[in-house]
């Protein structure tokens, strides 16, 4: 279950790198766009049928942020009571808690352009958060056995 925590926990850290990503070629497509000519309205969101190149990259960044990393997440959850990892349970937790927040901040992001800028500072810190959820992932838990007559002196991990 350590390993299955592992790729979880490093999986979440390369889908908020492919999330920027997919945001970044779609903005700038966006902009290729308008440059040549074409005009970014109320209308083109309500449109359908709208298309330029990187409109694929935004619905990405949609289907992963609402859908994705907040699935990856609940599973490193559900994985980390499993997985022996120490203080796994607490990291895993803390993923959890910022997707949730990385997802309400996105859809409101949509109606407050402030709430956009903290989506990404909080993408950040999500980064960090799986970033460090995988690597406290290599741990190996110090033994708890002891000799008779003997108490063990608590390590910090």
């Amino acid at each position: 279950m350590r390993g299955v925590y592992r790729f979880l926990a490093g999986l979440i850290a390369l889908e908020v790198v492919v999330q920027a990503a997919t945001m970044a070629f779609g903005v700038a497509a966006l902009v290729l766009w308008v440059d040549e000519g074409n005009s970014f309205d109320k209308a083109l969101l309500e449109n359908e049928d709208a298309e330029f190149d990187g409109l694929a990259g935004l619905i990405m960044h949609g289907i992963n942020g609402m859908m994705v990393i907040p699935l990856l997440a609940l599973l490193l959850l559900i994985v980390s009571f499993f997985a022996k990892v120490p203080k796994g349970i607490l990291w895993a937790g803390l993923v959890l808690l910022f997707t949730v927040v990385q997802v309400v901040l996105g859809l409101l992001g949509h109606s407050y352009a402030i709430a956009g800028g903290i989506h990404g500072a909080n993408a950040l810190l999500l980064f960090g958060l799986a970033v460090m959820a995988f690597m406290r992932s290599k741990t190996v838990p110090p033994p708890t056995t002891t000799a008779p007559g003997q108490t063990q002196q608590p390590t910090r991990v």
